[in-house]
């Protein structure tokens, strides 16, 4: 019972650790504003997870592989990531002071930020239909259904665990930062998630020639 609990922490770590657009909006959104902002952004991420969890569970994992949706979702993370990196090159070139104060409205927005990246990336949701269908179906085999719910929400730990060693660490390391470092950061920052965006709306263009 145990190892197969640590395996699902180990998954949900697996998961986490690859550089994505929620780790690098993680990382933004830290330097800039703070620990707290940069740990909703992966709430955020974590809410968007749970929902997928959730779909796969009630047997939504044949809708969720369906062209058309996979074409909704591939335009909608091409249309979010390109307004994040944007929005992040454009804030770059202001000043920010970098104090311990949390703007609670920000962290309302940092939240959005997260699950909209999360919810809108198919990448994501290969993972939930695949890995997670897997490791769910694997449960099932061997205990109750609702039991292996919980037993394999365990996933959410490893998540989080990265999530905050993220959060802390940019906030530990983010007055070391100067202002120039700052506003390059962003931009670099708003490049990557514009990429991210560019391979998603490419991803949607093919799945669109696909349909045709």
């Amino acid at each position: 019972m145990l190892s197969s609990f640590f395996a699902s922490v180990l998954l949900g770590l697996s998961l986490s650790i690859p550089i994505g657009p929620i780790n690098i909006e993680m990382v933004k959104r830290g330097i800039k504003y703070g620990f707290f902002h940069s740990w909703v952004v992966g709430l955020g991420g974590m809410s968007a997870d749970i929902v997928l969890m959730f779909a796969i569970f009630f047997g939504l994992s044949v809708f969720l592989t369906k062209s058309v949706v996979q074409l909704i979702m591939w335009f909608s993370g091409f249309l979010i990531l390109c307004y994040l990196g944007y929005d992040s090159i454009k804030e770059a070139f202001k000043k920010v002071e970098i104090t311990g104060e949390v703007n609670k409205e920000g962290l309302f927005k940092s939240y959005l930020s997260g699950f909209f990246i999360a919810i809108s990336n198919p990448l994501n949701i290969v993972f939930w239909v695949s890995i997670y269908g897997s490791v769910l179906a694997m449960e099932l085999n061997s205990i109750e259904r609702y039991h292996a719910l919980a037993k394999s929400s365990a996933i959410f730990l490893g998540i989080a665990l990265w999530d905050f060693t993220v959060a802390l660490s940019v906030h530990l390391g983010r007055k070391m930062i100067s202002q120039k470092w700052l506003k390059w950061l962003s931009v670099a920052a708003g490049i990557s998630l514009i990429g991210f965006g560019i391979s998603f709306g490419y991803r949607a263009f093919k799945t669109f020639l696909h349909m045709i």
